[in-house]
């Protein structure tokens, strides 16, 4: 997680919070944490049940955070002491004990649900009475020995909420269920007063209310499976190659003898270590010995494996498929590929969606709401309701029940009363506003890690969403990064003619300036002076020369000019090698200059002179046009921002299909942001997608920042989106996904907010007088639990699409 400037002094503490069931829960732990001092923010995620907190350096302690939040009754314990390989068996052991609790919910809700509608078959089918299951006093024991031990635990939970002052959902189930109760224990006891009996009421909402909550896990585990198992490819051991300066002279049968297995956690940079064939890599490092294929689907998502040899680097996590190597260590523990990547789907996880503030809002008070109004219909229905619509007493085939006879019923006004007031109780769900933004953010961002599109959380999501145009960086974005020289014309006017027969080059006496003659003369002096930068269009001259059998030569006092060029001294004498801004800064005299349609002209000047031009073609990738035809299909603007000259620019804009407008010519590096912050002054909502090296100022001043094959430290840690695999058409796939994450959000908080607005009324009694509507609680009670497993279901569905 990337923190603000004006926090560079904080830390961020990561706890496991236990004992959450709805919004209202993230709201109290979220309040909570903030209260303590120290503590600057903090953000709970319901759905992986995580907070990360961000507090002063040695202002708060993780632990004493989690003791608090254990205190106020979430059972919490801190992240930061233990190791990844701890957390996986603390998670699998704790996965394991719920499957178990589970099993158990799930029967005993079947039996609860069974044996209370078994008892009322009579009624739907019109057979005999069943002995025993139809008498009021098994129902009685039943809804007893329900409320007793499996939904004792719900009712304690509510009723602690309640003291603490933060109610949750067991709060409402928990009151609903025990009035319910209470109420039709004092119809049993006192059979005068008239009232019916509803034990199957408490009875059925614990029964739905227990399936729902193992639904609704089992979802919620199938959405955070992709983090878990990205988790669990971090190996547990590495074989080290002992007391070896360099690597063993060879990998033949019987690599392995002599080698130390230890944890990979103990693994030191520079060290070797040996990786046999079905072996997962240890820690990044670069190949010293061997040959063989990896499969790097975990990073990539590409299942072709990809062939690595000497000198090639490696990460973490990935499969050794074929042949046995010794790579030497180059980053380790959490500095490793596959660590930030888990430690980046995990802060993503947690990041909240800006519209999932509307959910937190109202949750902060939405049990409290629903009390109230359950107290008002209670209240408006006894003293008011039945005095206008007395009808509403005798109520039948209307009636919305789950296991209650479906026949004719007289009501007393306050049984009615109270029918309604449970039912609104018991159909609010604060649950399905809590789940709505981190189970769609968690399916969402697992998706993109499966296939290599790394979503840094719902605040990107939204960003993406209002996107309306995508800037791209040219070199190594849209172009393949690897440009080759195409031609390379002397300057008759400047060079002596040539004399040193085909392909030589003069030899320079002592004393006489050194000019150096033909293609190849100018070639060579180029490439020595470019061999002082990493630019690509400098490695391109200088692998080209060295592709003739071109040396370098002697030369010193290198200094670049970013956007510009290169200066040195080759031989005594001071040589330019860039652009024509370049020249004109070095006082070289410039009337005219040769140019390259569609090609990138670097031109050479010795002691202030003219001497020839080199051009240059960057290719552009094979998907570069089809991804910027289907932004525009998407209804995306596609610009092209480079460093290259106007008519460099413009041929590409062709190729690609854009219009001069849609093209950015002769920005620097340093003015890359700046043309970024123009567009945003206009109105646009603008992605950067660049290498995340050079472009990081852009990246970073983007309102969406994309970065191109992350293998640099700069890009996670800069771009908003980062794409692993080295495919522009990555860039499409990374912006369907973000709309469709976001989509879901909206679908699951409009979901969770209609369900809300229209259950409650509903429950309330509202459809009561004109259509003889009455819900009753264990009816509430069904929907309610199923609202929390729709929300969930529908972040699942975002798997159909991708």
């Amino acid at each position: 997680m990337q923190i603000s400037p004006e926090k560079e002094t904080a830390e961020i503490l990561t706890l496991d919070v236990g004992g959450m069931k709805c919004a209202g829960c993230v709201a109290a732990v979220e309040r909570q944490l903030k209260q303590q001092p120290g503590v600057l923010t903090a953000k709970v995620n319901l759905a992986t049940e995580v907070a990360t907190v961000e507090c002063e350096v040695g202002m708060a302690d993780a632990d004493a955070l989690a003791q608090k939040l254990t205190d106020g009754g979430f059972a919490s314990q801190s992240r930061n002491n233990r190791s990844p390989e701890e957390l996986t068996k603390q998670q699998s052991d704790r996965h394991r004990e719920e499957i178990k609790q589970q099993i158990w919910r799930v029967a005993i809700a079947g039996i609860l649900i069974l044996l209370s509608g078994i008892g009322h078959l009579e009624h739907f089918f019109r057979t005999r009475e069943i002995p025993l299951l139809s008498h009021v006093w098994f129902h009685w024991a039943l809804a007893t020995v329900a409320l007793c031990f499996p939904g004792r635990h719900i009712i304690i939970d509510g009723w602690r909420s309640l003291w603490r002052n933060a109610p949750n959902m067991n709060a409402l189930v928990g009151l609903g269920a025990t009035t319910a109760y209470l109420a039709s224990v004092v119809a049993l006891l006192f059979p005068q007063l008239g009232w019916e009996c509803f034990f199957d009421e408490p009875v059925m909402i614990l029964g739905f209310i227990l399936l729902g909550k193992t639904l609704e896990q089992q979802a919620r585990y199938r959405a955070a499976s992709t983090l878990q198992s990205l988790i669990s490819l971090q190996p547990a051991t590495a074989r080290l190659v002992p007391e070896m300066e360099s690597p063993p002279a060879s990998l033949g049968q019987g690599a392995g003898i002599g080698t130390v297995e230890i944890p990979a956690a103990r693994v030191k940079v520079g060290e070797y270590l040996l990786v046999l064939p079905g072996d997962k890599v240890p820690v990044d490092g670069e190949v010293c010995r061997g040959k063989t294929a990896v499969d790097e689907s975990m990073l990539t998502g590409e299942s072709m494996p990809v062939a690595k040899e000497k000198g090639d680097r490696l990460s973490a996590g990935t499969l050794n498929k074929s042949g046995a190597i010794v790579l030497r260590a180059t980053r380790i523990g959490e500095a490793t590929t596959l660590a930030q990547i888990v430690k980046l789907v995990e802060d993503a996880q947690t990041r909240k969606a800006p519209i999932q503030n509307v959910a937190d809002t109202v949750a902060g008070y939405f049990t409290y709401g629903v009390m109230a109004i359950a107290s008002a219909t209670f209240l408006f229905w006894y003293f008011v309701g039945v005095r206008i619509f007395p009808h509403v007493l005798h109520l039948g085939h209307h009636t919305i029940n789950m296991g209650s006879p479906s026949m004719p019923v007289a009501y007393s006004p306050l049984l009615l009363s109270l029918k309604l007031a449970i039912a609104v109780l018991v159909i609010s769900c604060p649950c399905a506003l809590g789940l709505a933004t981190p189970t769609a953010i968690l399916v969402g961002s697992g998706i993109g890690a499966e296939r290599g599109l790394l979503l840094k959380g719902g605040d990107i999501l939204e960003r993406v969403h209002q996107l309306n145009t995508v800037v791209f960086d040219k070199t190594g974005t849209l172009t393949t990064g690897q440009p080759t020289v195409t031609d390379c014309l002397p300057i008759p006017l400047f060079l002596p003619p040539f004399q040193g027969g085909p392909g030589g080059i003069l030899p320079i006496p002592q004393g006489e300036n050194p000019l150096f003659r033909g293609p190849e003369g100018l070639l060579q002096i180029a490439a020595t002076v470019e061999s002082g930068t990493n630019h690509p269009i400098a490695e391109a001259i200088v692998r080209q020369a060295q592709k003739q059998g071109l040396p370098l030569l002697p030369a010193f006092d290198f200094h670049t000019e970013p956007g510009l060029g290169i200066s040195a001294v080759v031989r005594g004498k001071p040589v330019l090698v860039g652009n024509e801004k370049w020249l004109c800064q070095g006082g070289v005299a410039v009337e005219t200059l040769p140019t390259f349609p569609g090609k990138t002209a670097v031109y050479v000047a010795v002691d202030g002179s003219l001497v020839g031009a080199i051009a240059v073609k960057d290719i552009l990738r094979d998907d570069a046009k089809a991804t910027v035809e289907r932004l525009q299909q998407m209804g995306l603007t596609a610009i092209l921002l480079t460093g290259d000259k106007e008519e460099v620019a413009s041929g590409i804009a062709v190729e690609l299909g854009l219009t001069p407008d849609a093209v950015l010519a002769e920005v620097r590096p340093g003015e890359k942001a700046e043309a970024i912050a123009a567009l945003q002054v206009g109105g646009d909502k603008v992605a950067m997608v660049g290498d995340g090296i050079n472009d990081a100022p852009a990246l970073a001043a983007a309102d969406v920042g994309i970065g191109m094959q992350a293998g640099t430290d700069v890009a996670i840690e800069t771009a908003d989106i980062v794409l692993m695999r080295d495919a522009l058409m990555d860039v499409v796939e990374s912006i369907r996904l973000s709309r469709a994450t976001f989509n879901k959000i909206r679908q699951n908080l409009f979901w969770a907010l209609v369900y809300n607005l229209i259950g409650i009324p509903v429950a309330a009694g509202v459809l009561l007088p004109t259509f003889g509507i009455l819900l009753n609680p264990a009816a509430a009670g069904a929907l309610m639990a199923f609202s929390s497993v729709s929300v969930v279901s529908n972040s699942l569905l975002l798997r159909r699409s991708f």
